[in-house]
């Protein structure tokens, strides 16, 4: 088996090697960034990162038990999401929210998104939507939502539609990394960190995924995303079978696309950038917010989800108030939150 997922690893790494040598990266990673699965093919290689990995399920379940704190006792509370895609994360917290004493509150979620290729670049924030909307009918919960999909440096503080009298929590989970950095000109991922900051948000929810292969220089580069890569292919080789057809999906289309864009691209064209918790550290701090530290009984909660339901293997580990994740000793991802060094007065 060991021998069969060396040779997936190896295919993907030097179809970016060939892309990169025939000056092909862009005409091979744009069609990549831009394809949209079906909901079937999205559903099964989620289900089966679901199953191998707790990443997503503990950042979800982490985020959303913060925000349940957040809003025990508001009335109205408004999420702005950084990346909400298909809005797997909230289902769940509107759940909760349905079985709150005294009743749910009026919930608003600004879902903001890349904007998808064609003549309606909204047209998944918008769908998801549709869809949260649905759910929190079933379950009674008052909804509303607004869709962005533009640019997020371009993102000004009166598209998200905030109002004074609400609860305000900001989420992104693991998308910061597809936003540019200083390296191509002025910095569009401060941008928008200055922009999370102006939203003056009661909590401000941070994933990211830690590696150090958003470098220039390419030898660094390759070495880190073919470490990375090997990690989350062990990963996968432990846990589920090599014919699972979500587990090959999520190889080809998340693991493979990545590998792509971090091998084959330069400038512009790289969209996969990521950076250290160390890192990010510096970088929000500079950006006028403030670190929390880690509320100790959800991090309890967390680590006992993570010892009854996955491998062995995995790590949880904590690290100057950033909740650390990863697999065999590498870490892999980070999550904290923040708010606002000094209360911005509206």
């Amino acid at each position: 088996m060991g021998d069969w997922w060396w040779e997936r690893l190896a295919h993907y790494i030097a179809n970016a090697l060939e892309a990169r040598l025939a000056g092909t990266g862009r005409a091979v990673n744009a069609p990549h960034l831009i394809k949209r699965l079906s909901a079937a093919d999205t559903l099964k290689a989620y289900e089966a990162f679901l199953t191998a990995s707790p990443f997503q399920k503990v950042s979800f379940f982490f985020g959303n038990k913060l925000i349940l704190k957040l809003a025990e006792k508001a009335t109205q509370i408004h999420i702005i999401d950084f990346g909400i895609t298909h809005g797997f994360q909230w289902p769940n917290l509107i759940q909760h929210l349905s079985r709150r004493p005294g009743g749910p509150p009026r919930v608003r979620i600004t879902g903001i998104d890349f904007p998808q290729a064609g003549f309606r670049p909204e047209e998944r924030a918008e769908e998801t939507g549709r869809l949260l909307a649905y759910y929190c009918e079933k379950f009674n919960v008052p909804f509303e939502y607004n869709s962005v999909a533009k640019k997020w440096d371009t993102i000004r503080v009166e598209d998200l539609k905030i109002k004074r009298d609400e609860v305000l929590a900001v989420n992104c989970l693991y998308w910061l990394r597809c936003v540019l950095d200083e390296t191509i000109e002025g910095s569009p991922r401060d941008a928008v960190l200055n922009l999370i900051k102006r939203t003056n948000p009661d909590l401000f929810i941070h994933g990211i995924v830690n590696g150090t292969y958003s470098a220039p220089f390419f030898v660094t580069r390759f070495r880190e995303v073919l470490f990375q890569a090997y990690s989350m292919f062990d990963m996968f080789d432990a846990v589920l079978p090599r014919d699972n057809q979500g587990r090959m999906l999520y190889e080809r289309e998340v693991l493979g696309g990545g590998t792509m864009s971090v091998i084959a691209c330069e400038g512009t064209e790289r969209v996969v950038r990521p950076e250290t918790y160390k890192q990010w550290q510096i970088r929000n701090t500079k950006a006028g917010l403030r670190q929390l530290p880690l509320d100790p009984e959800i991090m309890e909660d967390v680590r006992a989800k993570v010892r009854l339901g996955y491998h062995k293997d995995f790590v949880l580990d904590v690290d100057g108030n950033w909740m650390l994740q990863g697999w065999k000793g590498r870490i892999s991802s980070a999550i904290s939150c923040w708010k606002p060094a000094q209360e911005i007065k509206n």
